[in-house]
């Protein structure tokens, strides 16, 4: 199976350790989804922008401790998406993003860079 991930989750953040056993399969962008900053991490929820991701291939018990991590409490639903590499699993959240910073540039990546209007993405 494979996965799709946005943010904490990509290499060199500070959850990719939970993709270790992942394979990775290549960049990818998904159109009609905006990321938001919750933190630590981010969210993506149905929306005008592109968001920036990687895609991996996964065991079960990878995707289950991803499940346990991310939909406990009901932060995050499960939505399949079709990607290059097939069909691919992504964590859309489920909360309201009133008030959370939106990431502009739709790549966590670059969450910390002014965009070209002048604003901190």
């Amino acid at each position: 199976m494979r996965i799709i991930v946005y943010g904490s989750l990509r290499r060199k953040q500070g959850n990719s350790h939970w993709m270790t056993n992942g394979q990775w399969l290549g960049d990818h962008q998904i159109d009609g989804y905006e990321l938001y900053s919750l933190g630590l991490y981010p969210g993506v929820v149905a929306g005008n922008g592109r968001v920036y991701c990687e895609v991996y291939r996964i065991d079960a018990s990878t995707l289950g401790e991803l499940d346990a991590l991310r939909t406990k409490g009901g932060e995050y639903k499960r939505q399949l998406m079709q990607t290059p590499y097939g069909s691919a699993w992504l964590y859309v959240y489920q909360r309201s993003v009133a008030g959370k910073k939106q990431i502009v540039s739709g790549d966590w990546l670059l969450r910390d860079e002014v965009d070209p209007a002048g604003e901190k993405s």
